[in-house]
């Protein structure tokens, strides 16, 4: 039993658990919407469309985690506004915005030699480098997104499967639209510094899509999707300590396998 207990008797594995099992919390929560109301996209693009605000910040010396936070307001914003148009569809306009904030990224970047370490992390995070202050505010990021959940709950259901019966009911689909990016924003601002952005876009749909394969009340898919995370999390860095390799990937590449097993399941379920 050495072999599965053994990598949690280190402290900075241990933080790093701790810190996966937070993330895939607030992940559980942010990316049931997304895979309901089919967001996956503008999940992808706005973890991506963090990368001028990350990048100014660094060359600035500022917070990396307050610039990640002004591109992603900028970028839900900028969604918001362009999905008012008639003539876009919604799609159109996150790809626009994306190409358009990754493009401008990439020009900061270039003018900074240095920054390419710093890149390298904010695709891949390092997990593995957590510290205490780090779980702290993930835990007030996983409070504040269980806040918005309750709050918001209803308006999203009615926003998730009749937008126009929710506007019919007065229960502000708009509001609504704008609560459930907000939820998507912090979600990945909160947990990209830490395990990077391939991980959180990983967390985000990956478990929330296999329990939504099972299941059809909402709590539950939360609830799934959590413990989904968590033991992709717990694999993940079982896998990445034994075999050597990068903790972050791993965990994602063990979390949309997850998927892929859960959707064969349930295709074999249906044969039968």
């Amino acid at each position: 039993m050495d072999w599965l207990i053994g990598p949690f008797e280190v402290s900075f594995v241990r933080h790093a658990l701790w810190a996966t099992i937070l993330v895939s919390l607030i992940c559980a929560l942010a990316g049931t919407w997304v895979v309901l109301r089919g967001l996956a996209f503008l999940g992808d693009a706005m973890s991506h469309g963090m990368l001028p605000g990350v990048a100014l910040a660094s060359l600035l010396g500022g917070s990396l985690v307050l610039g990640a936070l002004v591109a992603a307001v900028a970028m839900a914003a900028g969604v918001t506004a362009l999905g008012r148009s008639p003539r876009l569809s919604q799609d159109t306009g996150i790809g626009l915005l994306f190409a358009g904030m990754l493009s401008l990224g990439v020009i900061i970047v270039s003018h900074s030699r240095s920054f390419a370490v710093d890149l390298t992390g904010f695709l891949f995070g390092d997990v593995l480098a957590v510290r205490g202050r780090e779980l702290g505010y993930l835990v007030a990021a996983l409070l504040v997104a269980g806040l918005v959940s309750v709050v918001g709950h209803r308006m999203f259901v009615a926003l998730a499967f009749d937008p126009r019966k929710a506007r019919t009911l007065g229960l502000r689909p708009r509001l609504a639209h704008a609560l459930m990016l907000g939820l998507v924003t912090l979600a990945i601002v909160a947990s990209f510094h830490v395990v990077g952005t391939l991980l959180v876009f990983g967390l985000l749909v990956a478990p929330p899509a296999a329990m939504a394969l099972w299941a059809t009340r909402i709590p539950v898919i939360m609830l799934g999707a959590a413990l989904l995370g968590i033991g992709a999390a717990v694999t993940g860095l079982l896998v990445s300590w034994h075999l050597g390799t990068a903790a972050g990937a791993t965990i994602t590449a063990v979390a949309v396998s997850m998927f892929f097993v859960s959707a064969l399941a349930s295709r074999l379920r249906g044969h039968r």
